[in-house]
């Protein structure tokens, strides 16, 4: 069973979340969870939006209002997105990194030109 197929009625996901089924309903009133619905309207909840109504319950545990819990769930959801991208992107210039490398000669490679040059004296004057 995968993380996100929505197998569970209402009172089990209630159950598995230590929570009151009519707390679920609300939390889906105030836009915190988004269970699926069968043909018939019926809800039903995956092991995600279990683990979201785990994360619900700890932040009220900590005294924080809904409105409070909604956004710093948005906030995780939007870190966890970027932390994606990042990684995604990451790999992206690193297969364009390798392929740099290995259509081009070394770059770190710079011919010098030497000459000595003397400090402290003066240079000398023909007349």
């Amino acid at each position: 069973m995968t993380q996100h197929r929505a197998v569970y009625v209402i009172s089990v996901a209630a159950e598995l979340a230590g929570m009151h089924p009519q707390t679920l309903r609300i939390y889906e009133r105030k836009g915190l969870l988004e269970p699926a619905r069968t043909a018939g309207g019926n809800r039903r909840y995956s092991e995600a939006d279990i683990d979201r109504l785990r994360r619900i319950a700890e932040l009220a545990a900590t005294g924080m209002n809904l409105a409070g819990i909604r956004r710093v769930m948005q906030l995780e959801d939007e870190i966890s997105r970027l932390r994606s991208e990042v990684a995604q992107l990451r790999e992206v210039v690193k297969a364009a990194q390798t392929e740099v490398d290995r259509r081009s000669p070394r770059r770190d490679l710079v011919p010098l030109r030497q000459a000595v040059v003397v400090f402290g004296d003066s240079p000398l004057r023909r007349e």
